[in-house]
């Protein structure tokens, strides 16, 4: 792999893991539709995810150290907001379990889904009838503070969904957020705390594939981390600054367009 093909697969990385239009799609469709992709390693693809999971830490580096304070003994926090990080670390986790749960009970299945580009694609256009659907909702003015039992359950459940290439993680997650009547930006940033022990985890389960990395090849796999960590930030931002005014819909039209164009290429090919 050349530093130019490790900074462009560390860009659609970065851009296409925070952002609603799945970055498992991009990584099965674009194989399949670029003449003499190279696939990358086990061990690049750890590296790229490491890359955004430092960028989700950082931009939620606040709400991640309010979180920790609040597990710790003393009044350095007022009392409701120690409760609600609490809770909301309970909720997480509860999530987490569940999605970790579902993954390993259909973990094979998932994987063969991966085989499949027409499949990826139409789970595309369910992405963008998700995306569609948050914009019409109106009455969404619950906080972290309102979070319950059902939150967590639901969106461990949806983001296990999730799991299928062609699904947003972000994305539904969102969605089913906003459906529970949250705002906007409390479904978006509970959506990536929750993308932290999901990342972690997945990279967890490949970091013995680090060990094996020829030195020869460490100034491209720093060039890809760097700039999956660099422009997974500046995709958070972008999706943060943008979400009460536009709303999702323009990333709904994104995972249509994608969907339609690789089933119409695959047609002709």
């Amino acid at each position: 792999m050349t530093l130019t093909e490790a900074v462009i697969l560390g860009v659609i990385q970065g851009l296409t893991e925070p952002l609603p239009v799945s970055s498992s799609a991009h990584l099965v469709i674009i194989p399949s539709l670029v003449p003499g992709f190279q696939q990358p390693t086990v061990a690049f693809d750890v590296l790229l995810h490491l890359g955004t999971l430092l960028s989700v830490v950082y931009f939620l580096r606040q709400e991640i150290r309010s979180i920790l304070v609040s597990l710790a003994p003393g009044q350095g926090t007022a009392v409701g907001e120690k409760s609600a990080n609490r809770r909301l670390l309970l909720w997480l986790a509860i999530a987490t379990f569940l999605t970790g749960i579902i993954g390993i009970l259909f973990q094979h299945r998932i994987e063969r889904l991966f085989e499949s580009v027409e499949t990826t694609a139409v789970m595309l256009f369910i992405t963008g009838i998700l995306l569609f659907q948050p914009d019409r909702v109106k009455s969404n003015d619950r906080r972290k503070g309102d979070m319950n039992l059902t939150d967590g359950i639901v969106l461990g459940l949806v983001q296990a969904v999730a799991l299928i290439p062609g699904i947003s993680r972000s994305g539904a997650t969102i969605t089913f957020g906003i459906f529970r009547n949250l705002e906007r930006k409390t479904a978006a940033r509970f959506s990536f705390l929750l993308s932290i022990p999901a990342i972690g985890g997945a990279v967890l389960l490949k970091s013995s594939d680090l060990i094996r990395l020829p030195a020869d090849d460490l100034p491209v796999l720093i060039a890809g981390f760097l700039t999956a960590a660099v422009t997974g930030f500046f995709s958070l931002k972008l999706l943060f600054a943008i979400i009460n005014k536009t709303g999702l819909t323009p990333f709904a039209l994104y995972c249509w367009f994608i969907g339609a164009a690789t089933l119409i290429l695959r047609g002709m090919g």
